[in-house]
């Protein structure tokens, strides 16, 4: 027999954001890290392609903000998510404190990163 009234999973919401984070920090990271890491130090770039003036232009601009609220937020839930669910496989289970707690700082910093970078502007 189907249950007609099956209990709601919060479920899909961490694992979006797990997902979205892996996905951002396999990608985009090691683009970033090559770029800012290898090529700016080796003076393949330009000198003037990472001057304050345009990287602060660039982390103002909105399109510049979210890329940068986003490489710092989505790896945070991805790693928080995997924290939480890494505790569970060693045995240390902590209920829904744990799961809240992982959460919660996840939250918590990225709105800090959110707010710095809006301050920015």
């Amino acid at each position: 027999m189907i249950n007609q009234n099956p209990k709601r999973s919060d479920e899909p919401v961490w694992w979006s954001l797990f997902g979205a984070g892996g996905t951002w920090f396999a990608m985009i990271t090691p683009i970033t890290i090559f770029v800012l890491g290898i090529m700016a130090p080796l003076g393949i770039l330009d000198a003037d392609a990472l001057s304050y003036d345009r990287v602060f232009s660039f982390a103002t601009h909105i399109i510049g903000a979210l890329f940068v609220i986003a490489t710092i937020a989505l790896p945070i839930w991805h790693a928080m998510h995997r924290v939480h669910h890494g505790m569970h496989d060693l045995k240390i289970h902590t209920g829904v404190v744990g799961k809240v707690l992982c959460y919660i700082i996840a939250f918590a910093l990225s709105a800090i990163a959110t707010i710095f970078i809006f301050m920015l502007g």
